[in-house]
């Protein structure tokens, strides 16, 4: 199997009780239409056997749009391209979503060594080495609970998310997280912020590789507590 590992270290998630309070905080269970301990029942059910994983609200009660302006990075929120007003189109690509409201993403990886592939090319060597791409919401949820994973230089993109047009193709853009240089539409106020946008799928960049997991779950989930 190909080597998707990255080589540069990403700092690690807080334990899942503590994402669940952060989420809370930011709002996330009311824009997810949930109560605040339904988060912290998963987090407590899951915490103990999944060290290291994300908690993820599925993107049907959660989605980018709304995700988006709560990341942060120097106090700067985060924002979507002006050209991407479809993002929630976006949908779970190739890829299968637990079934539940919320669930874990383990083994999480940006992919820095697939920098300056193509979409086109990394997705066949994540499928060979058995990882997953993580999609859209999964990479604005990590973001919102370890902002140093985003780095000028080392951005990521989630391939697990593509719209498919009303003929049945795909589009050919491809989401990914960044850094806004403040140029353009973006506005010089933006300049630092976390940016949302797009790339083809057959194009290269070296700042972005391929942020993927190594798997998803729900097992532990209770619902709500109470």
């Amino acid at each position: 199997m190909p080597d998707t590992s990255s080589t540069t270290a990403v700092p690690a998630l807080p334990p899942l009780i503590a994402q669940a309070e952060h989420l809370i905080e930011l709002g996330v269970h009311e824009l997810a239409g949930m109560p605040a301990d339904e988060l912290r029942g998963f987090a407590e059910g899951a915490g103990g056997g999944h060290r290291g994983a994300l908690l993820a609200v599925h993107p049907d009660r959660a989605p980018a749009s709304v995700l988006a302006p709560l990341l942060r990075r120097h106090d700067k929120p985060g924002f979507v391209v002006t050209d991407m007003p479809d993002v929630d189109g976006f949908a779970p690509c190739a890829v299968a979503l637990p079934d539940a409201p919320l669930y874990l993403v383990t083994g999480l990886d940006r992919g820095d060594h697939m920098a300056n592939w193509s979409p086109h090319e990394a997705l066949p060597a994540l499928t060979e080495a058995e990882r997953t791409p993580l999609v859209l919401t999964e990479g604005i949820h990590w973001l919102l609970q370890q902002p140093a994973a985003l780095e000028r230089n080392r951005c990521f993109m989630t391939i697990g998310s593509r719209l498919r047009k009303s003929n049945g193709t795909l589009d050919a853009r491809t989401p990914a997280i960044w850094i806004s240089n403040g140029l353009g539409r973006d506005g010089r106020e933006r300049r630092g912020a976390p940016k949302i946008g797009w790339c083809w799928w057959g194009n290269r960049h070296t700042w972005l590789g391929f942020a993927s997991a190594a798997g998803r779950v729900d097992e532990g989930y209770f619902g709500p507590a109470g």
